[in-house]
């Protein structure tokens, strides 16, 4: 009979080789920046917060859009998404109060959330597909799997497909960051969902951003779930 010091030797032999096995595995090009096949990176959720004072020049801007709310949505669409809008004397903001809000949304930092640590891993699954594995917060993104073939993502909602790559301003909301995206859109009588996934890198290569958001609404307009995700972990080195 083998001895436990033995058969201990034998399963740790055969962990590392499983391990090693995974991570010569080739990783599809749209996870290659970010992950090595089998290996995990620690992460955390975290959201996107400026300093409290800009606040003050929120409340200004939200009321100067109540008191001519076609106005300000006309004046939206041209605005890129997710980036202060362009001055102007109806957004209810003097020059200065708008220079001293661009440069409190400069401020804007990454906070963790309480409890937000965890663990990615790139997978390959048995059918070929490959799916993120996420312990911790974010549970929900093992279950969308991503088909290198047809290069779109697949969760209950339906098919993600690639759409134009991010190439983000510094003052978009998540700062400077570049990466790839799948969007899915469909609208029945019940109403429209929309489902996004993103995985890309800060601009700085000093992290990897990993993002979510499903959203429905229903045929009359009504929010009928929201939610968005937003990973940070630590980024493959080459």
């Amino acid at each position: 009979m083998k001895s436990l010091l033995a058969l201990f030797s034998l399963s740790l032999l055969a962990t590392f080789s499983l391990a090693a096995q995974e991570a010569a595995k080739k990783a599809p090009a749209v996870f290659a920046d970010y992950f090595t096949p089998g290996v995990a990176v620690k992460g955390e959720v975290v959201v996107v917060i400026p300093p409290d004072e800009i606040q003050t020049y929120v409340d200004k801007v939200e009321k100067a859009a109540k008191a001519d709310p076609e106005w300000f949505a006309e004046y939206s669409k041209s605005a890129a998404p997710g980036i202060p809008l362009p001055f102007h004397e109806k957004l209810g903001l003097t020059k200065a109060e708008y220079e001293d809000y661009l440069k409190l949304w400069d401020a804007r930092e990454f906070k963790p959330l309480p409890q937000g640590e965890l663990i990615l891993r790139l997978e390959e699954k048995s059918d070929g597909k490959w799916m993120i594995r996420v312990t911790g917060r974010g549970t929900e993104l093992t279950a969308i799997a991503y088909d290198a073939e047809e290069d779109v993502f697949r969760s209950m909602s339906g098919e993600m497909k690639r759409i134009e790559d991010i190439n983000a301003d510094k003052r978009s909301i998540l700062g400077a960051w570049t990466g790839k995206e799948w969007k899915l859109e469909q609208e029945d009588a019940f109403g429209v969902t929309k489902e996004n996934i993103a995985v890309g890198k800060l601009a700085d290569g000093s992290y990897g951003l990993l993002v979510y958001r499903l959203q429905e609404v229903s045929s009359t307009g009504t929010r009928i779930f929201d939610k968005s995700l937003i990973i940070r972990f630590a980024i493959k080195r080459s």
